[in-house]
Parts: C-alpha cells; sequence; structure tokens
C-alpha cells in the first residue's frame, strides 16, 4: 500500500519543526523539504487550524503546536516502560543525588522519555522528547550491545561521527570494541564524549523476550562521578537498577548482562 502523500508531507513538516523549537520561516521549510512555497503554506495553515503548528506573528517563524504537547503526555503517563522504570529510577537518583535518563532507541538515535532532576547545583540540561547520537552516549552504546549483531554493524557504519569532544568515538571500529567491552561487562561509560566535564554510566532494560527495550543512565560532572565511585558504588547500584526493572518487564535471565547476540 502507498503512502498518502499529503499525510507523509504533513508529518515531514512535523518532524523538521520539532528540531527548530524557535521556528523556521516558510521558505526554509519549503527549501528543507524540497516543496513549494504554495503546497507547504497549504500543509501548515491546516496544521496551524488543527493546532499542531503555531505562527509567531512578530518572526513569521513556523512552531510545533500545542496539540503536540497534549499528545505526547498523553502517550507519557500512558507508556507502560515509563510507569514502570520510574520509582525505581527515582529511588536511583535520590541515592546518588544525581540526574537519571530513560531512553529509547529511535531511528538510530537515542530518544530521552523520562528525566529525574538532581538537585546538586550543576545539573544535566537536557529535555524529555530530545535526542542524541547512540556512538558517543552511555545509554546509546547499551542499546547498540543489546541488538542484533547485524543491525549493531550496520547502524555503526552508518552513523556521520562528529567530534562532540575531544573524547568522543570518531570511527566505527572504535564504536564496535567499545560494543563488545559493554556486551562483557553489562554497562556502558560514556567519559566527557558528547558533554566535556560530563560522565554518565548506562545499564539495559530488558523485556521478556530476553530483548533490550531500553536504557537508562545517571550523569553528573567529573569530579562528582569519580572513579571510585564507579567502582565501588555505582555500578552495582546501577545492575541492581537494571535487573530490578527488567524483572517487572517479564525478564527471567541471568543477572547483570545485556544480550549478547
Amino acid at each position: 500500500m502507498s503512502n498518502v502523500q499529503s499525510v507523509e508531507r504533513a508529518l515531514s513538516i512535523l518532524n523538521l519543526l520539532s528540531k527548530y523549537p524557535k521556528g523556521i520561516k516558510l521558505t526554509d521549510l519549503a527549501n528543507r523539504l524540497k516543496l513549494s512555497k504554495a503546497t507547504a503554506h497549504r500543509l501548515l495553515a491546516t496544521l496551524i487550524d488543527l493546532n499542531y503548528v503555531r505562527q509567531d506573528r512578530e518572526t513569521e517563524k513556523y512552531k510545533l503546536g500545542y496539540q503536540i504537547v497534549s499528545m505526547a503526555t498523553y502517550f507519557l503517563e500512558g507508556h507502560d516502560l515509563i510507569s514502570t522504570a520510574r520509582p525505581h529510577l527515582t529511588e536511583l537518583s535520590e541515592q546518588a543525588n544525581e540526574t537519571v535518563h530513560l531512553c529509547i532507541e529511535d531511528n538510530g538515535m537515542v530518544l530521552y522519555i523520562d528525566k529525574i532532576e538532581s538537585t546538586q547545583p550543576i545539573a544535566m540540561y537536557s529535555r524529555i522528547g530530545s535526542k542524541a547520537p547512540m556512538y558517543c552516549t552511555a545509554v546509546g552504546k547499551v542499546m547498540l550491545a543489546g541488538m542484533e549483531q547485524q543491525k549493531c554493524k550496520e547502524l555503526a557504519a552508518s552513523f556521520d561521527y562528529q567530534k562532540m569532544t575531544p573524547y568522543t568515538i570518531d570511527n566505527p571500529n572504535k564504536l564496535l570494541q567499545e560494543i563488545a567491552k559493554v556486551k562483557r561487562q553489562g554497562y556502558a561509560i560514556d567519559n566527557q564524549e558528547i558533554t566535556e566535564g560530563i560522565r554518565c554510566i548506562a545499564c539495559p532494560i530488558v523485556d521478556y523476550t530476553d530483548k533490550t527495550i531500553a536504557s537508562f543512565s545517571m550523569s553528573g560532572p567529573m569530579n562528582r562521578l569519580t572513579n571510585s565511585d564507579f567502582e565501588h558504588t555505582l555500578i552495582a547500584k546501577m545492575l541492581e537498577t537494571s535487573e530490578a526493572i527488567s524483572r517487572e518487564c517479564g525478564w527471567p535471565g541471568e543477572k547483570n548482562r545485556v544480550k549478547n547476540p
């Protein structure tokens, strides 16, 4: 069955607008989506009428409308994974007083679907609904480690490796070596790979089919998440939390491991 072109174009507009929280002008939007200005304007007018898009009167830029927020809220409230994981992640965050994220994979990217904030003076800037590359995030590396080997290799070869920091993994071979290490130890670490001065540790969430369906991370400044903390306390807490959430998702497997296809 072929796609309905108008629906496909409307959804492409929404996807593009999600990347421009400050808005984008009609000409730029049309050019990026390879649409005529007239077609883009007609689609935007319909989306505005339905409150999926709004236009700033001063800048004339188009932005996502509040109907998107409403839909996302209902989705997140009813998402079983979020409701299952949140009590465990809240407890983990309170014990360490650091920021904790819950993530899933979305078309080769990390998608943040929940966040428990730290009360520390220096907290993590991130938001629910934002995305990040898989190759330079601990949560991404955990999800890559839980994939079938062929899919993992294909994704590793497809990434546009950008140096976020001097510590960012910048080629497929290095990434696959890191993934092999994650599979052996059951967790992943991001040492300033996406943000300088920030360290993250991530573990998987595995379901009843023995599939890694999500990952979660604890993030904070290097001076708070020290190597000694990782070795003596945080890794153990993270692995315990991983097992607890996974068992609630039906996972009956061995303790503290990532699925290794």
